[in-house]
C-alpha cells in the first residue's frame, strides 16, 4: 500500500520522539502489504478500529492515535492525523470532512 504522506508521521516524531520506532514499524509493515479490506488489515494490526470513515491505529504501547483514511481499492492509505492520546479523547480530530462523507 502507498502511505500519503510518511512527512506527516516524520513531523509528529520530531516532536514526540517516544513515537519514532512504533510509527517506523507501522509504516514499513503498512507499505510492504497489499490488504483488499479491513478484516484482512486487522490481521495484520489487530487493534486498529473503524471510527466512522477512519481507521484508527493503536501507536507507541496505546500512548498515540494514528488516524488514517483507506482507500483499499487505489491500495492508498492517507494519514489524517497523527495524536498523542490526550488530543485524540477529545475527539477535534472528528470535525475533519472525511469524518462523515460517504
Amino acid at each position: 500500500m502507498r502511505v500519503i504522506s510518511r512527512r506527516s508521521l516524520r513531523e509528529f516524531w520530531e516532536k514526540n520522539s517516544t513515537a519514532r520506532n512504533s510509527l517506523l514499524l507501522w509504516y514499513d509493515r503498512i507499505s510492504k502489504s497489499s490488504l483488499e479490506n479491513f478484516a484482512q488489515l486487522r490481521q495484520l494490526f489487530p487493534l486498529a478500529d473503524l471510527v466512522g470513515n477512519f481507521t484508527v491505529f493503536n501507536v507507541s504501547g496505546n500512548n498515540y492515535r494514528l488516524i488514517t483514511y483507506i482507500d483499499y481499492q487505489a491500495q492508498i492509505v492517507f494519514i489524517r492525523a497523527v495524536l498523542t492520546h490526550k488530543d485524540y479523547n477529545r475527539e477535534n480530530w472528528k470535525n475533519d470532512n472525511w469524518f462523515n462523507s460517504p
